[in-house]
Formats: C-alpha cells, structure tokens, sequence
C-alpha cells in the first residue's frame, strides 16, 4: 500500500514527545493491511512475525488454555500497540488476535522493534508503560476472579469496557462494538447461561439494555455498586 500519512499517528500517546521527521522514519518501515471482521492477525504460539498499531477498529485477544477453554484476554482499541512479543521478552504470539469488526492495521517487522527502541527512547518506554499497564489489568482480573462472585465479575467487566468504549446515546452509554453474551463469559470464566441471566435481571431492573451483540449501561452508578457487592437496591 502506499506511505501512511504522519497524520494517522501524530497524535497517539504512544508516539509523544517524537518530531515530524522522526513519525516519518517510523512510518518508513510500515505496513498498512485490512482485516476483515473474525479473521485472525495472528495466532497463539505461532511465531511473532511482526508487531502492530490498531489504526481503526476494535480486536479481541483470546488465549486457549491446555484444556482447549477460550478466554479473552482484553480487547484493544483504535491507537494501541498490539502483538509486542518482543516487549514480553517472546518470540511467539500469547494468545490469537481476532478482528471483531473490519480493522485496519499498520505493522512492522519483529526485527525493527529494537531498532525503534533505541532510535526513538520515548516510544520504547511508552510501549514498556503499556505492557505493564496491561499485565496490572491481567492482575486485578486474577484477583477478582479468586475472590469475587460471578455478579461482581460481570459488572466489573461491563465497567471496563465502558471506560475504553463507552459512547453516549439517548438510552445511556453503548459499549461501542459487537459483543456477545458468549464473550463477556468467556471475559469473566463463567458460563453463558449464568451471563444470560444476569444480564435479563439487570435489564429488567433498568441496570443495562441489550441486543444481538449489543450492551448499553443505561445506569452506571448502580452497576458500580453491584461490584462493590452491594445490591442494586442500596
């Protein structure tokens, strides 16, 4: 494809503090590719070919337990790094990155991620924040998974996802793409019926509104106050 324009990334956190110029260089070795919806950009264990940067779209990470159960990792969003294996220190890909709808994506060789690194300071040390950012959410999802109930869990879940998707509509605030009840399970290790039920209850108490792989959170106070423990009623 042809050269990305500067533009697209100027203004992401991940590239602060770099001059024009220097996004250029970055840009330089760069690939700009479409993923259609559901398809995988890369693969659990398979071998980590390249790094990327989400440009527009939104991609669920998934990992495969040796019992073969999905779990999803975390969703990332438009303008942020995925895929950094190198950062972790691996040569093979955690857990497979799948397009939830069409995304396009810039990537660059594995082999460029020290180069980078060592060019341009502040980038390495922006991608290492974010790493550690990330490895701290895995943490507190650990934590909650061994010490709070599924309802806690789920709320907990739903949060997250407004706080790095949420859009305002008329009926309250949209998690802003396709989610199932199958994925939010699959987000907080329980099952779908017990999401599906926790789900109804919460509509039908004016909590949450949804639809086919649509969540709006129509009261975020007291979806707060289901993950403290307490009740919707408090």
């Amino acid at each position: 494809m042809g050269r990305v324009d500067r533009s697209l990334i100027a203004g992401l956190p991940l590239f602060a503090g770099i001059a024009p110029e220097g996004l250029d260089r970055i840009l330089a070795g760069a690939r700009s590719t479409r993923y259609a919806k559901d398809s995988a950009i890369f693969e659990q264990e398979e071998e980590a070919h390249a790094f990327f940067l989400l440009l527009d779209g939104h991609i669920r990470v998934v990992r495969s337990t040796p019992e073969g159960q999905q779990v999803i990792v975390r969703y990332i969003s438009a303008g942020e790094i995925f895929g950094i294996a190198s950062a972790l220190g691996r040569t093979t890909y955690p857990a497979t990155a799948f397009a939830v709808v069409d995304c396009v994506a810039l990537s660059w060789p594995t082999s460029m991620w020290s180069e980078l690194s060592a060019q341009f300071p502040s980038f390495g040390a922006n991608t290492y924040k974010t790493v550690g950012t990330r490895l701290q959410d895995t943490h507190t999802r650990v934590v909650e998974m061994a010490t709070e109930q599924v309802e806690q869990r789920v709320a907990h879940a739903l949060l997250r996802l407004l706080e790095q998707t949420g859009k305002k509509t008329d009926e309250g605030i949209l998690i802003d793409f396709p989610i199932s009840r199958q994925d939010i399970a699959e987000m907080t290790g329980t099952t779908l019926h017990t999401v599906s039920r926790l789900l109804s209850a919460w509509e039908d108490k004016g909590l949450i509104r949804s639809g086919r792989q649509k969540v709006t959170v129509v009261d975020p106070h007291k979806l707060m106050l289901v993950t403290n423990g307490r009740s919707e009623r408090s």
